[in-house]
């Protein structure tokens, strides 16, 4: 099990950090492991994936339960989409997964229903307050979230917080009033060739 364990986190810091390319036995060699013993534990890089995505996932489920809890549930809601699009926002890995044969692993499948089952009660406490939406649901939640990563991703390089202004958007669009001022000014977005962006404005410091 430590061995387990510790190629868990090896991997997950290596996905984060490079993206879900980065090969079994480089994983293995961080690891200070032999190339094998990673396939005992984890027969494909997809049973790897799979694995390091139910921690992410376990780690949500943990955020979104605690929230539950909270005294103000519309700001719950809005402070766990933030927690999640951070997450997505510091691992590339995560990004990647999207699509992969690993999301559509039975444990990984169950993981996510069971998110959206715990971000439902924390949506149906901001609803029956009438905070937000009446119509809006703990897999609206969910998929919103992963948008507005999804959103912002081509300038993220550029401006790695510009998420926010579109968190803020899909925000007030949930809200049932109030809609809250937008962060990150942008007045422009110009791709002004191969791999770079000109976006207009600054980020507030």
């Amino acid at each position: 099990m430590r061995n387990r364990q510790l190629l868990l986190t090896v991997a997950a810091r290596a996905f984060a950090e490079q993206g879900t390319g980065v090969s079994t036995a480089e994983i293995a060699q961080r690891a200070g492991i032999a190339k094998g013993t990673v396939f005992r534990h984890f027969p494909t890089k997809e049973d790897l994936i799979a694995a390091i995505m139910g921690e992410i996932i376990d780690d949500l489920v943990a955020a979104a339960s605690r929230l539950s809890q909270a005294a103000d549930p519309a700001a719950a809601v809005l402070e766990f989409m933030t927690y999640g699009i951070e997450r997505l926002a510091s691992n590339r890995g995560l990004c990647e997964v999207v699509g992969r044969p690993s999301l559509q692993q039975a444990s990984v499948r169950a993981g996510i229903e069971h998110l959206c089952e715990v971000v439902e009660a924390l949506a149906d406490r901001a609803r029956l307050q009438g905070a937000v939406r009446e119509d809006i649901t703990g897999v609206d939640i969910v998929l919103l979230l992963a948008g507005v990563h999804q959103t912002a991703a081509p300038v993220a390089q550029a401006r790695p917080e510009l998420w926010r202004r579109y968190l803020a958007l899909v925000f007030d669009g949930i809200r049932a009033r109030d809609a809250l001022p937008l962060p990150c000014p942008l007045e422009r977005l110009d791709f002004t060739g191969a791999g770079q962006v000109s976006t207009g404005g600054n980020d507030p410091h």
